[in-house]
């Protein structure tokens, strides 16, 4: 007797809370995450201290939050529930597009900073990624890790010219695990490009970019933007100019 077929369950939606002060645009949020079969929005915070609790309760994969709250800010917030909850995911969404606050909140852990007058696609797209582990920066944010990078202080460069080669050498091997795409999406990702437009210049689908940026950061052993770009400066991917 053939064995009875049993259909395969769908997809585990991502869980989803939202963190932020304005009512409307939290209800907003909630209304456009909804249309999204693959999102399940299991909470909404109104202050920071409300998003810690509620992280510690329901253990979402996602905390899609605003840095200007009353209470506790979301940059506090966010270190807070990095200690709390390490696989929870912050996604910042704010409406300050300073490489200031940009920086302040990769330091205390974000996967993800998206301006509020992104499109609809791009909160999906960052949702997606931060909760499979991978990052999501606004577009030409990049650039801002790159002067950053540039301007922390340095040790002297005492190697020898021997010592240098075999750095070379290093660094090529390195690049040698990555195929040629892989090798193209980690430099247009580096330079601060979004999924779609990645998929867009090459002709991919999203899907499949998102799979080529997975496995750079696998193979690579890179745990966020921050390590991939400064990857990317050291092989000369990108210049390392302010």
């Amino acid at each position: 007797m053939p064995d009875e077929y049993t259909p395969s369950s769908p997809p585990t939606p991502m869980r989803v809370l939202l963190a932020d002060d304005h009512d409307i645009l939290r209800q907003g949020l909630k209304l456009l995450l909804g249309m999204q079969a693959e999102i399940e929005v299991v909470g909404e915070a109104r202050t920071g201290r409300e998003a810690i609790d509620m992280v510690r309760e329901m253990k979402p994969d996602v905390v899609v939050m605003d840095i200007s709250m009353p209470d506790m800010d979301g940059l506090e917030a966010c270190q807070r529930i990095r200690g709390l909850e390490p696989a929870t995911q912050v996604l910042m969404l704010t409406m300050h597009e300073s490489e200031e606050y940009f920086l302040k909140a990769l330091r205390v852990g974000a996967a993800g900073y998206l301006v509020k007058k992104a499109a609809p696609t791009d909160l999906h797209m960052a949702i997606s990624a931060v909760a499979h582990g991978g990052a999501f920066l606004y577009p030409g944010l990049a650039k801002a890790l790159v002067r950053a990078y540039v301007a922390a202080p340095t040790t002297p460069n005492t190697t020898s010219s021997s010592q240098e080669s075999t750095q070379r050498e290093s660094l090529a091997q390195e690049l040698r695990v990555l195929t040629p795409r892989e090798l193209e999406v980690l430099t247009m990702v580096a330079e601060g490009r979004t999924n779609q437009e990645i998929a867009d210049q090459l002709v991919l689908s999203i899907k499949t970019v998102q799979a080529h940026r997975a496995n750079v950061m696998e193979k690579l052993g890179l745990q966020d933007i921050t390590h991939l770009v400064r990857f990317a400066i050291r092989h000369g991917l990108i210049p390392a100019e302010p």
